[in-house]
């Protein structure tokens, strides 16, 4: 099993002791009240939606722009940004590390893509590998490359308070129309033992003689909470489920020097626990109940040995999105 730490962080962690200790057992107690919190947050949020007057789409295509696989001549990398054109207009999903790495230009540049085609971008939680970087992360504060040309005042619609340089922000709190016929859940909590407090909106659609289209960001929230969310926005059939789950159960797309960064930052769990294969097969029994017809996954957040078990074990027809690939919905 791959080891999450390498041993020569391990003198460095016994010499820190006598703080890293109080640290964690004064971490694990306030993550298990946000815990909490955020088990009420949702159960609240759940109660008062509203059904969403999603418009009935034609069409629905998706370009993934930044994704971890990717076609010949253009570049991965372990963060999202999806394009979604659809006979409504189009929305950007995400921006991946935006100006960080380079990915989302080089490739936006290869399939023509600029801010004068979009009508909307919607962010799906504020974490680096989507909106836009380190930078942007810790400034909390979308960054886009300078190279896709000025947004215009496009709406950027957030989860949670955050800066929009260039678009117009608009804070999600609910079931929301974001643009070209899609629609958010609203943000849904989650806990994160490393990485604090998380809102995560998700995208739906509904195609018109199939049904729903769900796509996650990283699945944060958990998909039982995400799916059950989505049935209370609309009763249709979930005809596709995409995107991020987050199950990096044996690697980490994200590395730092002796570390498996996805394993350890990632997961949700205080750094001792693993993400499992329990975990997974959760998921897998999960979206098996809720039935999609597809399934497109996204590599960016999960390892092969976990793309491997969803293919093999979900009873729809599984894809592995690839940047620079086009999907017809």
């Amino acid at each position: 099993m791959t080891r999450r730490i390498a041993l020569w962080w391990w003198p460095l962690f016994v010499l820190a002791s006598p703080v890293l200790i109080p640290f964690l057992v004064i971490k694990l107690a306030i993550f298990k009240n946000r815990q909490a919190k955020a088990r009420q947050i949702n159960q609240k949020r759940m109660s008062t939606a509203d059904k969403l007057d999603l418009p009935l789409l034609e069409t629905l295509e998706l370009t993934p722009v930044v994704e971890w696989e990717r076609k010949d001549g253009f570049h991965g990398a372990p963060g999202v940004s999806y394009l979604f054109r659809t006979d409504q207009g189009t929305l950007l999903f995400d921006v991946g590390f935006g100006p960080e790495d380079g990915v989302l230009a080089h490739n936006a540049k290869l399939k023509g893509i600029s801010w004068d085609q979009v009508d909307a971008l919607v962010i799906s939680h504020l974490h680096l590998d989507h909106m836009g970087g380190s930078k942007a992360s810790l400034k909390k504060t979308v960054r886009v490359p300078a190279e896709l040309g000025q947004p215009s005042t496009i709406p950027c619609f957030l989860p949670d308070r955050c800066n929009a340089p260039g678009f117009r922000p608009i804070q999600v709190t609910q079931p929301t129309l974001v643009g070209a016929g899609l629609g958010s859940t609203g943000p849904l909590a989650r806990s994160l033992f490393l990485m604090g407090w998380c809102e995560e909106q998700i995208l739906m659609g509904r195609l018109k003689g199939k049904g729903l289209v769900v796509f996650t960001g990283c699945g944060h929230p958990g998909i039982t909470i995400i799916l059950e969310m989505v049935r209370k926005i609309s009763p249709e059939p979930i005809y596709a489920l995409g995107g991020g789950l987050h199950y990096p159960v044996t690697a980490s797309r994200l590395k730092k020097p002796g570390l498996e960064a996805a394993m350890v930052f990632g997961t949700g769990k205080p750094p001792w626990q693993r993400i499992t294969d329990d975990d997974l097969t959760d998921c897998i029994h999960a979206i098996n109940r809720a039935n999609p017809r597809h399934v497109f996954l996204s590599a960016h957040d999960t390892c092969d040995y976990s793309l491997k078990r969803f293919k093999n074990e979900l009873n729809a027809n599984t894809h592995v999105l690839r940047a620079g690939g086009v999907y017809q919905l």
